[in-house]
């Protein structure tokens, strides 16, 4: 453990159980140290190293792989501190990581391989570390694929049929569900509440889907975004949405996330709103970024604050993804791509007027504004954004604002 600062608390750790007479067996000397709380003997201990599962662990594994991978000649983006870059050969070697799982990319194998000696040099020692090469990984559950020059797929296939197999509806192979969500998702519906049994099964699953949909599925984020708010009190209406989802999950389990970048100097936002669609008359944010095909990331989020105007929700959905768009173009340049245009699409033009003009676009209905969704403003003027017109029937957004069907659900 850490040597404790001033004024910090000792990590102390309560033990039950049969544990009690383990350590016992152990050492008798513990004896002494039993204390009774409701008639069952306890033990409280001083954490002196590290255990797993522990935030002190996590964080001293991270200084311990971060100081050896500086040492190594990486330098850490200092947007994501789990992503460090190397330039070897004129090229960067690029490294990602989740607690001791790295996935590295380079130009030239011979420079990975040499990576992957490094790596079993400094920790094979406490267990073979292993490698998998080639144009298909698994990774956090995903599986990468590169198998298509220009293209990476995303899929959790395996993931998704475990999920298929678990839920309690089955459906038939031919039976097909063309979109995740009716007409009828942000009403609060009718219907008794769910039993306890059908509850817990709602919960986890919902729990699942907002897994799927943030790495391999965005096309279900709207849906899971409105049902995992539900998920304390669901009621017939809610399940019935749930099976369906399940049902289109399903129906689309040979479609992946295809992303491509047509220029990596290019960012392309697509934010959109719907004014007071919930049943507290609040809005809906939604958000796409793209580079080329594909959407990189996601955004779908009820809105914190009861617009009285379509403009003002406008307003407020550019302001939800604000900090996105500023984080993603500060990460690309950080990994070595200066962004020359961070593009944000909006169709509705009294809210761009607002943003671009201040406060000489302002009419009678927008006085009340709070000045800080003038942030926004401040941000074209210093050039980290540029605010363009899309037209509603071309705005990509528009997928994460409403449960769109037909023709133009199969669009975007």
């Amino acid at each position: 453990m850490p040597d404790l600062g001033d004024g910090e608390d000792r990590v102390i750790m309560k033990v039950t159980g049969l544990m009690v007479q383990y350590m016992i067996d152990l050492d008798p000397t513990y004896r002494d140290y039993v204390v009774y709380e409701n008639g069952k003997r306890v033990i409280y201990v001083v954490i002196l190293r590290t255990i797993h599962g522990m935030l002190q662990a996590s964080l001293l594994w991270y200084q311990n792989l971060r100081a050896s991978l500086e040492e190594y000649g990486f330098v850490f983006n200092r947007y994501d501190p789990c992503i460090a870059n190397r330039m070897v050969n004129g090229k960067q070697l690029t490294i990602r990581f989740h607690v001791d799982d790295v996935l590295a990319s380079h130009m030239e194998q011979q420079v990975l391989e040499d990576f992957f000696t490094w790596v079993n040099e400094k920790y094979g020692g406490l267990k073979e570390v292993t490698c998998t090469r080639g144009k298909v990984h698994t990774y956090l559950g995903m599986t990468l694929d590169f198998l298509k020059k220009g293209k990476m797929k995303i899929r959790m296939d395996d993931y998704v049929d475990r999920m298929l197999s678990e839920f309690p509806v089955n459906f038939k192979d031919n039976e097909v569900q063309e979109t995740p969500a009716g007409n009828n998702l942000l009403e609060k519906g009718k219907g008794a509440p769910l039993e306890k049994e059908r509850h817990e099964v709602f919960h986890s699953f919902v729990a699942k889907s907002l897994f799927l949909s943030k790495r391999a599925q965005l096309d279900i984020s709207l849906t899971v975004s409105i049902l995992a708010s539900r998920v304390q009190s669901p009621n017939l209406s809610d399940w019935h949405k749930l099976v369906r989802l399940m049902r289109y999950i399903h129906s689309t389990k040979g479609w992946h996330l295809t992303l491509s970048a047509d220029d990596l100097r290019m960012i392309k936002w697509y934010v959109d709103a719907s004014f007071a669609v919930h049943p507290d008359f609040k809005s809906h944010t939604g958000a796409v970024m793209t580079m080329g095909t594909g959407a990189v990331q996601a955004i779908t989020r009820k809105q914190k604050l009861n617009c009285d105007s379509s403009t003002h929700a406008e307003l407020n959905g550019v302001h939800d993804a604000m900090s996105n768009i500023l984080w993603t173009r500060l990460f690309m340049e950080e990994q070595g791509y200066p962004i020359e245009k961070n593009i944000l699409y909006q169709d509705n033009k009294s809210s761009i007027l607002l943003e671009t003009n201040e406060r000489s676009s302002a009419g009678k209905r927008s006085r009340a504004l709070n000045i800080r969704y003038f942030f926004v403003t401040d941000q074209v003027e210093l050039g980290n954004i540029i605010i363009e017109h899309m037209p509603t029937d071309q705005m990509w957004a528009d997928y994460m604002i409403k449960p769109l069907q037909g023709e133009k659900f199969r669009k975007f």
